[in-house]
């Protein structure tokens, strides 16, 4: 047989809806990610044996982050539990506003990167790998399926007042994927999105004509030179950039909501306003065709070596009632058996203290929660376990490779098959991890796959 000859012709890129690889259950993700590391033992993950062994030594082997600080001393959460819903999901008083919906969602209380470090393990959520420099997972999932709207980006990040998260923009990367395919960033104040209103000498009749005259300059070059899908990602982002000064307006108008639908993500309270406002935003978005959104929360927000009993319940109190709200409102609007919703961060917190003058947890990536909702998901189910004092994952461990070869197979995708050409050969999300997709999770499980 006469070898193969290396193809000349360069892919072409763009944000046109693709079909997937198979039958999906999702369409959209929306990921409430909680930069910082929110503590599953005072949230989610309750453990009578802490509770019992309050102060006394803890004698098993363990890793600090902060070894200047550590101690070996048990600490029992603060915080009571009880069961919500039909399902008698156990949750935390902090989180009230969950448990009204414990029925709708998934808690995994057997996550795992076993990375100690926020940017690692940050990267190995956000990327599939602790190493900088790769796609973001928004980024693979719009490579992917392209955006059902052509007039809004198809990955979309919502910030914090509180600043970015650890890593910065490196969050929502496209790494060595197309520019097209990388985050757009929404700012939590005025201008949402910044440069997007044209200067005032070029409003009105006169944009039209200048971008009329520079699409045909671009598209002129683009033909000089076939196959640049730079060029050509860079054409298309400015062309984007065009419809999205009316589109992108509207879908963050919130004054178009009801009184009861702000009053519900609580935009009528100060401490729920700002949060409220991005889930709020986050539902817009996806109904108006968008493929991944991601709700950051500030800098450290959940990050709680010290002052954890005061700092804790802060952090709830504007967390809890938007992120609820959202599942609430997806529901009744009849989009969260295909919206997938992500609550979690890159870390949970260790069952000893951390600086016993003023209380906290250290880092824990061994073993800590997450939960899903909608998508294809089961609904009212609590999947793995950590040892009887939270610190590490000992039943159903589902680490980062697991996580998003279970997404990409909900929205139609192979994690493997879903690849792009590199020097180095062909590079994908998982690119040959052991990964397993967590059937136990998902409404269609491995025998409905035919």
């Amino acid at each position: 047989a006469a070898p193969a000859k290396p193809s000349l012709e360069r892919p072409t890129f763009d944000l046109l809806p693709k079909a997937p690889q198979q039958p999906p259950q999702a369409t959209a993700m929306i990921s409430l990610f909680m930069q910082g590391g929110p503590s599953h033992l005072d949230l989610c993950d309750p453990k009578p044996e802490l509770q019992k062994r309050h102060l006394e030594k803890f004698t098993g082997d363990i890793k600090y982050d902060n070894a200047a600080e550590a101690s070996a001393k048990l600490f029992a959460s603060p915080w009571k539990y009880q069961k919500y819903g039909e399902v008698g999901m156990d949750l935390s008083e902090l989180l009230p506003h969950l448990g009204t919906v414990a029925d709708d969602i998934c808690l995994i209380r057997s996550m795992q990167t076993g990375v100690n470090n926020h940017g690692q393990s940050i990267n190995a959520l956000n990327t599939g790998r602790v190493t900088p420099g790769r796609p973001a997972l928004g980024s693979w999932m719009t490579y992917g399926l392209g955006s059902e709207s052509q007039n809004l980006p198809a990955f979309v990040v919502l910030t914090d007042p509180g600043g970015l998260p650890v890593l910065g923009v490196e969050n929502w990367q496209n790494g060595w994927l197309p520019s097209l395919y990388q985050g757009t960033v929404v700012r939590p104040q005025e201008p949402r999105i910044l440069n997007l209103d044209p200067p005032a000498h070029l409003r009105g009749a006169a944009q039209e004509r200048f971008l009329a005259y520079l699409q045909s300059v671009n598209r002129g070059h683009l033909e000089q030179h076939p196959g640049e899908h730079d060029l050509s990602a860079r054409i298309q982002s400015y062309e984007l950039a065009a419809r999205m000064q009316t589109a992108a307006k509207e879908a963050l108008d919130l004054s178009q909501e009801s009184e009861a639908t702000h009053k519900l993500y609580g935009l009528d309270q100060p401490e729920t306003r700002d949060y409220g406002s991005r889930c709020l935003m986050a539902r817009r978005l996806v109904e108006r065709g968008v493929r991944f959104v991601q709700l950051h929360t500030g800098n450290q927000t959940w990050d709680h070596h010290g002052g954890i009993e005061k700092s804790l319940p802060a952090v709830c109190k504007r967390t809890d009632q938007p992120a609820a709200a959202l599942i609430m409102d997806l529901k009744a609007r009849g989009l969260l058996d295909t919206t997938l919703v992500h609550w979690g961060g890159e870390m949970g917190r260790l069952p000893v203290i951390q600086n016993e003058k003023n209380i906290g947890r250290d880092h824990n990536t061994y073993g800590f929660s997450m939960w899903l909702a909608g998508g294809g998901v089961k609904r009212g189910l609590v999947y793995g376990e950590t040892d009887e004092f939270g610190h590490k994952a000992i039943s159903n461990v589902v680490n980062h490779y697991d996580y998003h070869a279970t997404l990409m197979h909900l929205f139609g995708l192979s994690s493997e098959q879903l690849s792009f050409a590199r020097p180095t050969g062909p590079a994908s999300l998982i690119d040959g991890q052991d990964a397993r997709i967590v059937w136990d999770i998902l409404q269609r499980g491995q025998d409905a796959q035919g």
